[in-house]
């Protein structure tokens, strides 16, 4: 470092030291530079050139630069990698600053509190969220401050990771004391200190923030402390991170006892919004959202990604959703004007945000204008489909009671903007025309400027009698009144001589001099006045944000409930009758997203019927027969009905549920150092420690990862305890033909198979459920399918052959394992020998020399 430090330099030091956890864009004319590490770190991440700027000292100081008109891309490759952000402006004009411009830190960018479009996926929310740790509880606080949505919660450890993993943060809060918790994937973690998280100190921030006295009307209850403490220490942060603050809607209180619980393994092998192909091509194609989402709008979107990843567990909530889907189903007409109406509404909540936090552009202002235009045609179609029923207090007559369009907010942005607003102010034309006098005036200064002269020029020879004094203008003395030398007497006293010319003079007049000065600087003037005038225009929509995002919420639930109606009338949906009782039965059931990839009507639909009496099903089959494909669509059967959605059957009764686990295919987890039979074992654990009667458990081959006998042991041992302990409906598809013997042991145990047909020495795959189990797996013609080599597939059969027949001798028949025993076909060699006796035949002594011998070889056999 250089012992001489320039007032600059110190001035960026200063504002560095306050910001060390960010890359520091400092702004410097037209750019923003980065200095020190700062300069280095972007350097290398953006490919920027690493130049130095000399500080007054010895030393050089590491530099680079971007452009301010540029930043906007700088900045999101750099967030996107996971960096800090801190946006340093000039917050005075230099050409009135005494020395050093004063510069101020505005914003702080990071991924999980991000305003910019280019930042953000109109499809899914963007939460920042912190958790704070009380007496075994997770209080979470969930802010998206692109929607001003904020959302607290309390749980206990087992649903901390469901939670987490619904939300999907960018970027996650926790207190330095407590620094084991393994956070979010793919969340960028920040540390805070403990006292941040303090309960007391957070009701009082939270209670000044919303305006009230208690918290009590926000509907956040003593049971309720640590997500108050989370909260609090999200409000703080967010603060620092946006100095002119941020706007948040009244917070929603998430109650456990509302939600169905999904963990990470049930939202990965249902598919539901990413697919297990995965890739960043792949998008959502080949997932359920992909099918149910037809919305028109972002807000749509979102919601409709809420629903799917917290389904409602309350009949009466559900019932609600679905009432209202029927009464859309029912109203074709309605629908279609609905969704037209819907087409042309853009991003209310987030655009109402931005106008909150003074972060709108004339352009976006002008869209949220234009959207909430819509709106009327939005309510009169919500009366159609209301009207469709008749049901009284249903859940869209309940919004229509609500019904905010905003009408006034609206007039007031199109009567203010012109109709093609532009990017930015300064551009072109913002304000229209008629809005303001001044304004007005100044254009018709800038714009008419011809017409003023003459204007003046016949009032200056009225006023003076000079018919030949003419009004004109050149760069070098601007604006002059022209007199001939025959005239000169008649000259008035107000008049200044400015220039002598060959045929008279050339003078000006105090009003002369004041039109000059207005027309010069009417362009920049304009400017000014229009920046002020839209200014004006966004603090008035911005104070008016909690109508829009109510009004956001309306049209968010509208979307997704006419999505849903859409979907299910084109494909043939049914709405599933929910009750609270234990059964679930499915008539002509189907996979939402298998049958969208197959030619219409050639997906084999099955029924499943699952009761007191019978709620395990031992599923078999061959490979590729269906059965994975069988399990998950009674899954997404099951929670689509949970969302308020039809379902893809002819028929469905659906008991309300408490848990849904699908333990569906094989994975690793190379990074903690987890095989697949180590996940496959911690997954399953979950399932048993967490079921109850009121879940569906969805299996599928536990036990394939380890040897047979241990694989069959642990698959035969968790289908007793589903049985017997936790008594939940379950589906249990395994080539482990030997469970099918526990029919026999087990009074609500069932056996099906997905029935295959040979026809010669091939296999046509059926895809039915038919009762009963499997004999065989056909894995050898699944192989022959796959296109294994012939002489291979011979040798298979010969093996399989003499395995069948128990022929087989295993080489090494001094190692333990050669006499490992099958636990429900092979005899005991101390059984056979026993069988083998003729006791008559034996004298005592052979008789007890026979049983010692026995004695041991069972021993040894244990």
């Amino acid at each position: 470092m250089s012992a001489v430090v320039t007032p600059l330099m110190q001035q960026y030091r200063d504002i560095k030291s306050r910001h060390q956890d960010a890359i520091l864009f400092f702004r410097m004319g037209e750019f923003y530079e980065m200095f020190y590490d700062d300069a280095e770190t972007a350097s290398r991440t953006l490919g920027l050139t690493l130049t130095s700027r000399n500080n007054g000292g010895a030393s050089d100081v590491p530099l680079a630069g971007v452009p301010v008109k540029a930043a906007a891309d700088y900045v999101r490759r750099l967030v996107q990698q996971g960096f800090r952000v801190a946006i340093c402006e000039q917050v005075e004009d230099p050409r009135l600053a005494k020395g050093i411009v004063r510069r101020e830190v505005i914003e702080t960018v990071t991924p999980g509190a991000a305003l910019a479009d280019d930042l953000l996926d109109g499809g899914r929310n963007n939460y920042i969220c912190a958790i704070a740790f009380v007496d075994d509880c997770f209080g979470i606080a969930a802010a998206d401050i692109s929607t001003g949505e904020l959302r607290l919660a309390v749980v206990d450890a087992r649903g901390i990771e469901p939670l987490l993993a619904r939300l999907a943060p960018r970027e996650l809060l926790v207190a330095s004391s407590h620094p084991n918790f393994g956070g979010a994937e793919g969340a960028l973690t920040t540390e805070r200190e403990a006292w941040e998280f303090d309960a007391t100190l957070a009701r009082e921030d939270l209670a000044r923030h919303f305006g009230v006295l208690g918290l009590d009307g926000l509907g956040i209850g003593t049971d309720d402390e640590a997500a108050v403490g989370a909260a609090g220490a999200l409000l703080r942060y967010l603060k620092e991170l946006q100095p002119a603050g941020v706007s948040l809607a009244r917070p929603i209180v998430e109650r456990a006892a509302g939600v169905l619980p999904l963990d990470e393994m049930t939202r990965r092998n249902l598919e539901l919004i990413e697919s297990l192909r995965g890739g960043a091509t792949q998008g959502t194609a080949g997932t359920l959202i992909d099918v149910l989402d037809r919305t028109m709008t972002p807000m749509g979107a979102r919601m409709l990604r809420q629903w799917l990843l917290a389904p409602l567990a309350n009949k009466t909530a559900i019932d609600a959703r679905l009432d209202a889907v029927d009464s859309f189903a029912q109203s074709p007409i309605a629908r279609e004007t609905l969704r037209t109406a819907l087409a042309g509404v853009r991003d209310l909540e987030r655009l109402g945000t931005k106008a909150a936090l003074g972060r709108s552009t004339p352009r976006e202002l002008a869209s949220l204008g234009a959207s909430l235009s819509r709106l009327p045609a939005v309510r009169d179609s919500l009366q159609d489909a209301v009207g469709v029923r008749g049901a009284s207090g249903s859940l869209l007559e309940e919004r229509l009671h609500q019904w905010d369009d905003c009408g006034d907010i609206g007039d007031d942005i199109r009567r203010t903007l012109i109709e093609n607003a532009p990017i930015a102010v300064g551009d072109d034309p913002t304000i229209a025309a008629g809005v303001d006098p001044e304004l007005d005036e100044l254009r018709s200064l800038r714009d008419g400027g011809r017409d003023s002269i003459a204007r003046i020029q016949a009032d200056e020879r009225q006023r003076t009698g000079i018919q030949s004094l003419k009004v004109g203008f050149n760069k070098v003395f601007g604006y002059y009144i022209e007199v001939t030398k025959s005239n000169l007497a008649l000259v008035p006293s107000d008049y200044q001589r400015r220039q002598t010319i060959t045929n008279g003079e050339r003078f000006v007049t105090p009003a002369l001099k004041s039109h000059e000065e207005r027309v010069l600087t009417a362009s920049e003037r304009i400017e000014q006045r229009e920046r002020e005038l839209f200014d004006a225009l966004r603090m008035r929509v911005g104070r008016q944000v909690a109508r829009l995002q109510a009004a956001a919420g309306t049209i968010a639930m509208a979307d997704v409930l006419a999505s849903l109606a859409e979907v299910a009338m084109r494909e043939g949906y049914a709405r599933p009758r929910i009750t609270n009782d234990f059964a679930l039965r499915i008539s002509a059931g189907r996979h939402p997203v298998v049958e969208r990839m197959m030619a219409r009507d050639k997906f084999v639909p099955n029924d499943v019927d699952l009761t007191q009496d019978a709620f395990v099903i031992v599923l078999t089959g061959p490979n590729m027969a269906g059965k994975s494909t069988v399990l998950r669509q009674v899954g997404l059967i099951a929670l689509m009905a949970h969302v308020g959605s039809f379902v893809p059957a002819a028929d469905a009764e659906i008991g309300v549920l408490d848990r849904l686990f699908t333990r569906v295919g094989a994975s690793d987890n190379l990074a903690r150092g987890q095989s697949t039979f180590m996940v496959e074992m911690a997954e399953t654990s979950a399932i048993l420690h967490t079921a109850t009667a009121r879940s569906l458990v969805l299996l599928d081959e536990i036990g394939r990862g380890t040897s047979t006998y241990d694989g069959v042991s642990i698959a035969w041992a968790v289908t007793e305890h589903l049985h017997n302990e936790t008594r939940c409906k379950t589906i249990f598809a395994t080539h482990y033909h030997e469970l099918t013997q526990l029919a026999d042991e087990l009074p609500a145990l069932r056996n099906f198979n997905v029935a295959v047909r040979e026809v010669g020495d091939r296999i046509l795959f059926v895809h039915r459920l038919e009762p009963g189990g499997a004999d065989r797996s056909y894995g050898i013609e699944v192989g022959r399918l796959a296109g294994l080599p012939g002489p291979l597939l011979a040798r298979a059969r010969e093996l399989l052959r003499l395995l069948e027949s128990e022929q087989l001798v295993r080489p090494n028949t001094s190692s333990r394992a050669a006499h490992q025993l099958g636990l429900f076909s092979q005899v005991h060699p101390v059984v056979e020998r026993l069988a083998g006796l003729e006791l008559n035949d034996l004298t005592p002594i052979q008789a007890l020399n026979l049983l010692a011998d026995l004695a041991q070889q069972a021993k040894e056999k244990a």
